[in-house]
């Protein structure tokens, strides 16, 4: 009859001992990562928060018929989040938290950040950016587009 194998006659194999040990520090790792990404703590007082990116590019837009801002989001983050040198991104609706001074008068809004001004031009440029406007552009009402540059350390 035979004997079960036990694993440390398995773990003999010396590719087995590097590898079993490597593979649970690199989910360990990735889940410590995902926890500081999805549920990120506050920043210590007096420590600032990490900025997204050098280059801040925000739209504002109005549509025609409000009702299709879920899919105008849709396609953002579908097409746009993607483009090659997007560090950051979003793409929502406005929140409404009664504040009188805030500007809600807009249906979407978006935001993409960039490393550098070849990463933005290479975004603007991107086919997929192109169609998206292509598409879009006949839908709005209005679009307010900033571009916002942070120099800062």
């Amino acid at each position: 009859m035979d004997r079960p194998r036990r694993l440390s006659s398995w773990c003999r194999i010396p590719l087995c001992r590097f590898v079993l040990p490597a593979a649970v520090a690199l989910c360990l790792i990735i889940a410590g990562g995902c926890r500081s990404i999805c549920c990120p703590s506050e920043s210590p007082e007096g420590a600032h928060p990490p900025r997204p990116a050098r280059i801040n590019h925000l739209a504002f837009f109005k549509l025609r018929n409000p009702a299709e801002a879920p899919e105008l989001i849709a396609d953002c983050d579908e097409q746009l989040a993607a483009i090659p040198g997007v560090l950051s991104y979003y793409c929502g609706t406005h929140l409404d938290v009664g504040r009188t001074n805030v500007d809600g008068d807009y249906d979407v809004g978006f935001y993409v950040g960039f490393a550098d001004e070849e990463a933005y031009r290479g975004y603007v440029n991107h086919p997929s950016h192109v169609a998206l406007v292509e598409k879009w552009k006949p839908r709005w009402e209005w679009i307010r587009v900033h571009d916002v540059l942070d120099e800062s350390p």
